[in-house]
């Protein structure tokens, strides 16, 4: 049997869920993510996997990991997993592999569409018996027609441009990778700069390095159109928040749609809930019922690999 410690934040029936996709000569055993570090050492220095969610151990622990075969993410990031002290270890680590890239991309598609359509303030203006808010389209939108950059080109990145593609947008995109020459959408590579003043649809798919720490900042802000809109879902401190307080507070840019913030959840002074142009959801873009499925799936199908001595898809250098 390969032990396997699955340590997660997750409600016990999502947890059991998941650990219920293992293949049967798998062995797994559920913890809180915050067990303390004394009870988790023993957990995984018998461990041959670990599955993480959120991924995060400390130096410690991961010393202890004598031996693990594969630290498998159920998420897409990875900023808390210290990489360098994996490889001096020898550990491999695999992100989820884009297994909720269709959660995100969706919820990514539904912010642009409530902050063109005005979606909750409309819900708000029929509920009080007001019908005349929107003035006769003046202040609505559609995608159609429009230009979308996607900042990072990856599994969701790519969803989202597929998805934008059947809108009708015309597409960009920046990354330091060419798209697949087999991809199907039509997309011109830029660079961001470019992106930025082009676009009328800013959407960010970058993981958080320190490369893309405040990659969108005051300079960057000044760049974008007065009508276009910045979305994120990837990590809240891509971007520069008090530059983009400023930029939205001002008018600067038409509205920002943003699932994800530097420090989660959003203290109860935060700027960003007085500004009327910026729609804000609690980094759940990624978090759907039907995701689940698929991240276990993945995660024991990669385990499996490296069983049969392949290397994991979606490992993490």
């Amino acid at each position: 049997m390969h032990k396997t410690p699955f340590f997660t934040f997750l409600e016990p029936d999502l947890a059991t869920r998941i650990a219920a996709a293992a293949p049967i000569d798998f062995e797994i055993s559920i913890h809180p993510a915050d067990l303390p570090d004394a009870e988790k050492t023993p957990l995984v220095a018998n461990a041959d996997f670990l599955i993480l969610f959120p991924g995060r151990l400390s130096p410690d622990v991961l010393r202890a990991a004598t031996r693990l075969k594969l630290i498998q993410l159920l998420s897409a990031g990875y900023e808390h997993m210290d990489l360098d002290l994996c490889t001096q270890l020898g550990i491999p680590v695999a992100n989820n592999g884009g297994a909720n890239a269709i959660d995100v991309a969706e919820h990514t598609l539904g912010l642009i569409l409530a902050l063109y359509r005005r979606l909750a303030e409309q819900d708000r203006a029929v509920r009080r018996g007001d019908w005349n808010l929107l003035d006769s389209g003046r202040t609505t939108y559609t995608i159609h027609g429009k230009t979308a950059a996607l900042i990072g080109l990856g599994h969701i990145g790519r969803h989202v441009a597929a998805r934008l593609a059947t809108f009708g947008a015309e597409l960009l995109y920046v990354d330091a990778q060419p798209a697949p020459e087999d991809f199907g959408v039509a997309l011109e590579r830029v660079d961001l700069d470019e992106a930025l003043a082009r676009a009328d649809i800013v959407s960010l798919h970058v993981p958080l390095t320190d490369r893309t720490r405040g990659l969108i900042g005051a300079s960057q802000l000044a760049l974008m159109r007065p009508s276009a809109l910045l979305i994120n879902t990837c990590r809240g401190p891509v971007i520069a928040e008090d530059a983009l307080v400023a930029a939205l507070r001002e008018q600067r840019i038409l509205g920002a749609g943003l699932d994800v913030f530097a420090c989660e959840p959003l203290a109860s002074d935060h700027p960003l809930l007085d500004l009327p142009n910026a729609l804000l959801t609690p980094h759940a873009a990624g978090i759907t019922r039907d995701t689940w499925s698929r991240r276990a799936e993945f995660a024991f199908a990669n385990c499996q690999r490296v069983l049969a001595g392949e290397e994991p898809l979606a490992r993490i250098d």
